[in-house]
This record gives C-alpha cells, structure tokens and sequence, in this order.
C-alpha cells in the first residue's frame, strides 16, 4: 500500500519542559539536526517523514498554535534570507522551509482529550488512507545508513499491506513508559511480530505474565518506539471511544482492537527514539543527532572535555 500522509501531534502543552514551554512551544525549540543545521525540533520530525516518501503532513495542535507556527517559520525563513545573504547552509536551510511550509496543514484539537482523542482530529486530512503517525517530543535516530526509521516502518507497511507500529525491546525498568506488546514472530521475518496483545505502561508484574515475547533477551519487552503505520480503520475505533463521553481517549486500547479485527504487525525498527519531554531528554537527543550526523567530530570533542573538566573538579 501507498503511504502518502503523515500526522504529527504536537497539542501538548509540554508541562515538563517549564519554564520554556510558558513561553515558546515546546517543539519549536532548537536542536543541531544530522545535516548539521540548528532547526526546530517540528521541524525534524516533518523532515523524517517527508525523506522517507511522505507527501503531506497534518500537525495536531492547540487551539491558535496553527498560526503561531506559520509565523515562527515564516520569521526564520525571512531572518535566514536577510540576515546570511549567499551563504550556502543559511539558503538550504531556506529551502527546507520553504518546501515544509508547502507539505503542511494543521488541526486543532479544541479540547485536552487525550492522545486518541488528537489522532482522531486528523480524520478529515487522512480520509480514507492509511497514514504514518508520528509523536511532536519524539526524535528518531536510524542506525542504517540512508534509511531513516520511518522508511523501515514504511517499507514494511508497503510490502504487508497492513498497520504496522515500531518497536524496539526494552529493559524491564523501563517499561512502565511505554504502551508494551506481545506477539508471534513472523517465520523468516527479522524483527517482524503479530501483534497479539499491548497494554498501556504496564506494571513488570504485569508484563511479567501477559507481554514475554519469545526470542527476545530475558528481562526484556517489546515497547512502542512512537511511530506507526496505520490503517484508517483506527478512526472508526476511536469514534466509539468519543461516543462514549470519556474525557480522555486513549489511543493503546484502539490498537488493541485493530489488532483483534485484522492484521497488525510490530516491526523491531533500527534505531534509537528519544522523548524530549523526560529530564535529560533533550540533551540525549542533542548527543545522539550530532554523533550520527556532520557534527559528529564537534560533538565528541565537546563530550570529552566536559567529561574531562567534570573529572578535574572532582579531583580537587
């Protein structure tokens, strides 16, 4: 199947970023991406998706946040134009945004629902199509040259014809971060699962008797990377959630019945994804696109005469 739309969700408020997120939105902070270019953090994640073959992009947001990112965009473009006059990175840069600003739209989610609830005000944009989702506080770093981990879940989703989410395994202390599956891997597939069950941050008891996934290391689960293929299908799922009156519409229990209803399989994706919404998250996320990228050098010089300065400052 072809997959030509992507849906970010970017509605957070980002409460654990404060106090920056009271003052920008929290995706629109900076990081040096792997092109060695200081770009938005919406920004990456748009440029994930349309190198992995995306053509249009719809970001979730809250309510005014539509035009307060046009806007942001619209000053850097002009202020790279303006203020570095031929230099080669500031005129690419340029262009990116040009050609991001032509791919996107917006929509905004009205009310604080929660996450199945902001997937579901992309309804109109997608239509009838199966579509890539994409977390706004996720950053993604592929450990295959020249294949960004959207296009690993893309090229699975295209050769299967079905939803497929990524995962990656997890340490057990860790799981109670993440929606968590378990399933029966695919006979001549590496990486490839049927997905049987997922339960939402389970507790280690938990996962201890309904998640262990066969093959895998002891002590670890598979646990979603923040990135899906997904068939339109999960619509018509979160609708009967919104019918219901909840207030917060959970997207983990409409995969679980999408995996219940037809074929859903986990890919174990290449790469590393990090949440820029944890402690610390940021500056992993930093680390980690600089030394996969054109900064690589800078970046470990740097780590190395941090780490060396700490060291000093304890010796005395």
């Amino acid at each position: 199947m072809k997959v030509r739309k992507a849906v970010i969700t970017a509605a957070a408020r980002g409460e654990r970023l404060y106090p920056v997120a009271d003052t920008i939105q929290k995706a629109m902070l900076p990081v040096i991406d792997v092109d060695g270019l200081h770009k938005p953090v919406i920004q990456i994640i748009a440029e994930e998706a349309l190198s992995s073959g995306i053509e249009e992009i719809c970001i979730i947001c809250a309510p005014g946040d539509g035009e307060r990112y046009l806007g942001a965009f619209a000053s850097l473009r002009d202020n790279l134009v303006k203020s570095y006059k031929g230099t080669d990175w500031a005129r690419e840069e340029a262009e990116k945004i040009d050609n991001l600003l032509s791919r996107i739209q917006f929509a905004e989610q009205s009310e604080p629902l929660g996450y199945g609830h902001a997937i579901y005000c992309a309804r109109e944009f997608v239509g009838n199509e199966p579509f890539l989702l994409l977390l706004g506080d996720y950053l993604y770093v592929s450990d295959v040259a020249g294949k960004r981990c959207a296009a690993q879940l893309l090229e699975l989703a295209s050769q299967a014809e079905c939803s497929v989410s990524a995962v990656n395994p997890t340490i057990e202390h860790q799981i109670g971060r993440y929606g968590t599956l378990t399933g029966k891997h695919l006979p001549g597939e590496v990486g490839v699962y049927q997905i049987e069950k997922i339960i939402e941050k389970p507790s280690l008891s938990t996962a201890e008797l309904e998640l262990q996934t066969p093959g895998l290391r002891a002590g670890y689960y598979l646990c979603f990377f923040g990135m899906h293929v997904l068939a339109p299908t999960v619509f018509e799922i979160l609708q009967k959630q919104i019918e219901q009156g909840g207030t917060n519409i959970l997207l983990t229990p409409a995969l679980q019945e999408l995996a219940a209803t037809e074929k859903y399989l986990a890919l174990e994706v290449k790469g590393n994804r990090y949440d820029l919404s944890r402690r610390q998250g940021l500056l992993s996320a930093q680390v980690a696109l600089g030394l996969a990228g054109k900064a690589h050098d800078e970046t470990l010089t740097t780590m190395v005469e941090l780490l060396a300065e700490a060291n000093n400052r304890k010796s005395k």
